[in-house]
């Protein structure tokens, strides 16, 4: 990954967890690995924690930053959430997908798609 999409990666994450705690969620941990690839964020709202993926696009002129969660990404989205939740035995919980368009500098596009798996 260049230096450029790390830098618009990061500044992504940062405007996603904004857009949660704004929200009223708590965030309990970003970037977390698992057997099953990464989890970018993992926040609480109420008696629920959620799993989130976040994807960023600098421009989406025919092309979202939702567009990027393929079939083998979902499964790995789903993995990784059911492993997370069984060892810290979490029993309600769902994935979200957060995309991001923008760049860092700007007022990001923020969509969220609660519950996408």
């Amino acid at each position: 990954m260049t230096n450029h999409n790390q830098r618009v990666g990061a500044w992504g994450e940062e405007s996603a967890v904004g857009y949660m705690t704004k929200r009223g969620c708590e965030i309990v941990a970003r970037n977390v690995r698992t057997p099953y690839g990464e989890i970018d964020i993992i926040a609480k709202f109420e008696d629920v924690t959620i799993f989130v993926e976040v994807k960023t696009l600098t421009s989406s002129m025919n092309f979202y930053p939702e567009h990027n969660i393929t079939a083998r990404k979902r499964e790995h989205m789903l993995n990784a959430a059911q492993h997370y939740a069984a060892e810290h035995e979490i029993d309600h919980w769902q994935i979200d997908v957060i995309a991001i368009e923008g760049r860092p500098g700007t007022e990001p596009l923020v969509t969220h798609f609660e519950n996408a798996l």
